[in-house]
């Protein structure tokens, strides 16, 4: 019979008891940066059909009692839910608009238990030779 798994270890901080009442943690963000995906996205005639990468942004505000204390996994905020729900949101979808787009993705994220707050951007980095990018950002605060 295999060894059970031993019990998750509560994150103790090195300085606890130390750190200033006004320095106490007051938000918990989690991130997704950068991620690049090819999406079918645009209005004009020669950007049907040509998948463009879109880059995305997305940053999540988390209540305290969503955010792990614990070393556990089954206590963390899935990274990857957070990747592969927008992959499956844009896979095989055509979008006129970048706004579409990040009002989907806004709204899939929004919706999770615990989020407190959430800033989202999306942007096309091939449009313009002479620009980094055009996006758009959509956030609750």
């Amino acid at each position: 019979m295999p060894d059970a798994a031993p019990p998750p270890t509560v994150i103790e901080p090195l300085a606890s008891g130390l750190v200033p009442p006004g320095l106490g943690i007051r938000t918990r963000k989690i991130f997704l940066e950068d991620f690049d995906l090819p999406v079918d996205i645009g209005f004009h005639d020669f950007e049907v059909g040509s998948p463009q990468t879109l880059r995305v942004n997305i940053e999540v505000w988390v209540d305290a009692g969503h955010f792990p204390r614990s070393d556990a996994v089954a206590e963390a905020w899935d990274y990857n839910f957070l990747r592969l729900s927008v992959l499956r949101l844009v896979e095989g979808r055509r979008f006129n608009l970048q706004e579409t787009v990040a009002h989907a993705i806004y709204e899939l994220v929004a919706a999770r238990d615990g989020v407190v707050a959430v800033r989202l951007s999306t942007r096309k980095p091939d449009v313009y030779p002479d620009c980094g990018a055009v996006g758009v950002e959509l956030a609750s605060f």
